[in-house]
């Protein structure tokens, strides 16, 4: 018994790469920092909640309910997708739940997987080898990627700038009007005081997520120049994740009812 699991056990460490200290430091920081604010009860965050009145509270928290079991097609997380133009604000603490629910979410692997596969098909990032191993590192500079994204795109810099990370669906209007209203979350988004102003919290996210990755991403994918390219191509993927996310009701109407004609 002691000689089989000592075979897996050298299997497993010839493909699981080896990851630099400073992306597990500031993994493990985040990761630390988000279970802090998610779960502790803190004098802080009771004096936050006591802020608030009772029934706006309550209010936050069955909205909140609600988001977190928004799925598309049962699989697809749309945690972080409101329909209420006049939703209550989210403390602290819940935009780290939802951040974290998000990055948890089995959905965030999987896709972290295809990313790998699809990366390691088109022979991306040669510098992660290929077979195994390649895929393995690809999978994890994947994933991390997306964690460290979700944590400080939608909790850390929402929290300090007290914005919110939720996308707002437009949900009515013009085709033009709801398809620049999606674009333009990317740089816009609200307060925690219900107002629009410039979306801080999403640009320096990206920008900070895509700094953070020079220190587990292969020698020739790090540098200044490419830091900012990862942002720009985060912010435009959010763009067009975001016109998927307006647009997805109609098209889940459209189907039902081209379902319905077929059936009849």
């Amino acid at each position: 018994m002691r000689k089989i699991f000592c075979v897996d056990a050298a299997r497993i460490r010839r493909y699981v790469p080896r990851v630099k200290f400073q992306s597990i430091f500031i993994s493990a920081f985040l990761v630390g920092f988000a279970i802090l604010a998610y779960g502790q009860d803190q004098p802080s965050a009771s004096a936050e909640a006591s802020l608030v009145a009772p029934e706006t509270a309550a209010r936050t928290a069955e909205e909140l309910r609600v988001e977190e079991q928004q799925r598309i097609l049962g699989v697809v997380p749309e945690f972080n997708i409101s329909n209420l133009h006049d939703a209550a604000p989210l403390s602290t603490q819940q935009k780290f739940q939802l951040a974290m629910k998000s990055a948890l979410d089995p959905f965030s692997f999987a896709a972290a997987g295809l990313d790998a596969g699809l990366g390691q098909w088109q022979k991306q990032s040669p510098g992660y080898g290929y077979g195994m191993q390649g895929y393995a590192r690809r999978f994890q500079a994947a994933y991390i990627d997306a964690f460290d994204g979700a944590i400080l795109g939608n909790a850390v810099f929402p929290s300090l700038l007290h914005q919110d990370p939720r996308y707002f669906r437009q949900g009515t209007g013009s085709f033009g009007s709801r398809l620049m209203h999606a674009i333009s979350s990317t740089y816009r988004s609200k307060n925690d005081n219900g107002k629009w102003t410039w979306n801080y919290s999403n640009i320096l996210g990206n920008i900070a997520a895509g700094g953070i990755a020079n220190a587990y991403y292969a020698p020739s994918d790090r540098g200044a120049a490419l830091t900012f390219e990862r942002a720009f191509t985060v912010t435009a993927e959010g763009a067009l994740g975001a016109v998927f996310y307006e647009f997805w009701p109609d098209i889940s109407r459209k189907l039902v009812s081209h379902r319905k004609k077929i059936q009849s």
